[in-house]
């Protein structure tokens, strides 16, 4: 499949979480059998920071929290225009943070 990953790329994580109360922008909830808790998605908005070897990147978070993926992880995808457009905060701040760490 061989995606195309590019340092400053904007990716969106799907990261599965599971708890008793899902957050306002949680997708695909599932409750457990007697319903204590929930299963759920969470969309993550990244940025990737550095393309490391052995085909694994190095994403930062808005808050600069840094998460180390394989790039065929079948979660993360590029963002398409309108998410870009839509999530643009979280994801200028990511780069912001980007740039903040290779400053330093």
């Amino acid at each position: 499949m061989g995606r195309k990953w590019s340092r400053g790329d904007c990716v969106i994580y799907r990261k599965s979480k599971r708890s008793r109360s899902p957050g306002p922008r949680a997708a695909h909830v599932n409750a457990s059998s007697k319903g204590e808790t929930y299963t759920y998605t969470v969309d993550k908005f990244w940025v990737v920071d550095q393309l490391l070897p052995e085909g694994q990147l190095l994403l930062r978070t808005s808050t600069g929290k840094t998460n180390v993926l394989a790039a065929d992880d079948f979660n993360l995808r590029h963002a398409s225009v309108l998410q870009r457009f839509l999530w643009r905060a979280k994801f200028q701040a990511a780069k912001k943070q980007c740039a903040d760490h290779s400053e330093s």
